[in-house]
């Protein structure tokens, strides 16, 4: 791997107003901590493992802690402020613009700030705001705009509505948990039917999605037997993009590179929320140990997103 060569989509910046006031606004209750974040120390990752771009986001909890206008100025801010990175670096810099969900006007309306006024590359949504999922009718005039801007949509994992295991942070298994459950959710509720021109990058390899989707659409077609067959439930299922944020490796791969279309799988690193050594060592086995030939790593690190990101391209 030459150097500066990975688009990293699944990475993370912490506005410093934003990690101030967050204790403040409900704070994480999936129990990880924030990080320590700062753009060069962002650079000074990306340049140690090959990173181009990175399209920054704001992870969970996002902004939905805060409440009326003063959610939708905190979406506001933060947008401004990552597109202001942006402008500053776009060689190195992209942005997936938060939206102020669950207020779903408010975030149709930042969604055109963001598309028509920062040239943004994206949103990024969490999968459950107060445990309502995205397949959920409210939702469509979200859908709705985003299909009108032909968005790439990032979806992070956010806390489910259960108790953190003692010792366990959510982070480490209710992530993977949630982002399947709310896969399965948008799938059953027709979300990539009905809205086709929205490419939608599920987290961390799909969770458990890739490993379990044929159970989920046997399932599926018997309660529905009128509803979609199970090829087409698959071709759904399929139709997302994945990020490999900690889930490269020979036990991830094996069920993601048989399931998902070769040319839709992206490099992540889940930098900083995961720690410096944790995200160097699941790129180190990205490149090692995860079965890729030369030209699936060429396609994983930069020729899918160089694709779907025609800024980039």
């Amino acid at each position: 791997m030459s150097e500066h060569e990975r688009i990293d989509v699944h990475t993370h910046l912490v506005p410093p107003f934003w990690g101030e006031a967050l204790a403040q606004h409900g704070g994480d209750p999936s129990g990880w901590t924030v990080p320590q974040w700062t753009p060069d120390d962002h650079l000074k990752f990306m340049d140690a493992n090959g990173i181009a771009t990175s399209v920054l986001s704001l992870t969970a909890p996002s902004v939905a802690g805060w409440e009326g206008t003063a959610r939708r100025e905190m979406a506001r801010r933060v947008n401004d402020y990552t597109g202001g990175l942006v402008r500053e670096r776009p060689d190195r810099f992209g942005n997936f613009a938060t939206l102020p969900l669950p207020d779903v006007d408010g975030a149709v309306a930042e969604a055109d700030y963001a598309f028509d006024q920062l040239r943004v590359d994206g949103v990024v949504l969490l999968s459950n705001y107060d445990g309502v999922y995205l397949g959920d009718d409210r939702y469509a005039p979200l859908w709705e705009a985003l299909e009108r801007h032909r968005a790439v949509v990032f979806i992070h994992p956010a806390h489910p509505l259960l108790p953190v295991l003692p010792e366990v942070p959510g982070p480490m298994v209710d992530y993977p948990f949630d982002t399947t459950r709310n896969a399965v959710h948008m799938v059953v509720h027709g979300i990539t039917e009905r809205y086709p021109n929205v490419r939608i990058i599920l987290s961390h390899a799909g969770g458990f999605v890739p490993y379990a989707a044929l159970r989920f659409c046997q399932i599926q077609t018997a309660l529905n037997p009128a509803g979609p067959t199970e090829d087409e439930l698959l071709a759904r299922f399929r139709s997302f993009y994945w990020d490999t944020a900690l889930s490269s490796g020979e036990y991830a791969f094996g069920a993601l590179t048989r399931f998902a279309d070769p040319a839709k799988i992206l490099y992540g690193s889940d930098f900083p929320y995961a720690p410096l050594p944790v995200a160097t060592r699941f790129t180190e086995i990205l490149d090692t140990q995860s079965g890729l030939t030369a030209e699936q790593s060429r396609a994983i690190d930069s020729a899918n997103a160089r694709a779907l990101f025609p800024r980039l391209g």
